[in-house]
């Protein structure tokens, strides 16, 4: 018996697009939707201030991918040259419960990351939207670009807004070298940069005792927000003004909040998460005039569905260690 190993550099030159996570994400949010998959609210621990270290176990019936994800989360590291984000997929076979792979978890959970602010979009985007509001210009949100710009097809402005101009205009540079039609525009402050926006996405380190930026009224009316990053950047009030408050995964959402450091003043109606959207169980956006907020938690579904593709195609292009358990 043996298992495969992937390294980072593995896994990226598999050569997955955005295009294909964005398919396999809205594949695993409607399987969910539809009850067929199981996740369990994620347990972690916290070694230092403002750090975590999560593990994620899912399992996606009909595709039968299975596994975990072992991730963690630390602020201070970029200051010492060290990732903010790193960990570990472990994937097992849904018969035999065997480990068959085990591989790096950075280019995923970037990638999974951004397309889930891609599938928000999707569902609750206004369809004429062309202007998006990126806070914080990090890994993250540099796919979170990426996946909008695949679903956002009249996306034609990028504003921009990180606490570090020189992030900004690092995101700006490798960005308009990649999407070289759409206009960038660095912000001095958030509420510059969400004022005029269609679609805003949040994506700043999470920490326990965030000073929000946003407040009510600076979303227009009509605009989607996306939240990767907890409740750090929103305040509650502007949080509470929307009209539709969505996740992708309610039961995770309830039960970080019921741990007592997060959460607090989000909403008591929590409208849908992504999996019954993906469904169609509820209906998206249902005017050009609401606004919406998505909180999306991070979910090992995302995870496990985007690992499992990396799999199927590093063993048909015999990619990867292959080692002995």
């Amino acid at each position: 018996m043996e298992l495969i190993y992937l390294s980072r550099r593995d896994v990226e030159d598999i050569g997955m697009t955005m295009a294909e996570v964005l398919e396999a994400l809205d594949e695993g949010f409607r399987l969910k939707g539809l009850g067929k998959t199981e996740m369990p609210p994620k347990p972690g621990i916290h070694p230092r201030p403002d750090c975590f270290i999560h593990a994620m176990p899912a399992y996606v019936a009909e595709i039968e991918a299975a596994g975990l994800k072992w991730v963690s989360g630390y602020p201070p590291n970029p200051a010492i040259d060290l990732p903010y984000i790193s960990g570990l997929v472990v994937l097992n076979d849904a018969n035999s419960g065997l480990p068959i792979a085990v591989m790096d978890a950075t280019w995923i959970t970037a990638m999974r990351t951004g397309a889930s602010a891609g599938i928000c979009a999707k569902y609750l985007a206004v369809a004429h939207s062309s202007v998006v509001a990126i806070i914080g210009c990090g890994v993250q949100n540099r796919c979170s670009l990426e996946a909008l710009r695949e679903t956002l097809p009249r996306l034609r402005e990028v504003r921009c807004y990180d606490m570090l101009p020189e992030a900004s205009r690092r995101f700006v540079a490798e960005m308009l070298a990649r999407f070289p039609d759409l206009s960038f525009i660095v912000c001095g402050t958030a509420r510059e940069a969400v004022r005029p926006a269609d679609v805003v996405v949040s994506a700043i380190p999470i920490v326990v005792a965030p000073q929000p930026d946003l407040e009510a009224g600076t979303l227009k009316e009509g605009a989607l927000a996306v939240a990767l990053d907890y409740d750090s950047a929103w305040s509650s009030e502007a949080m509470r003004e929307c009209d539709k408050f969505c996740s992708d995964d309610v039961s995770q959402l309830l039960a970080t909040r019921a741990q007592g450091h997060y959460f607090s003043g989000i909403p008591d109606a929590i409208y849908a998460d992504l999996g019954e959207l993906a469904a169609h169980s509820k209906p998206g956006r249902e005017s050009a005039t609401e606004r919406i907020f998505s909180m999306n938690m991070g979910i090992a579904v995302d995870d496990i569905v985007t690992a499992q593709a990396v799999y199927e195609r590093a063993m048909t292009a015999g990619v990867g260690l292959r080692l002995p358990l």
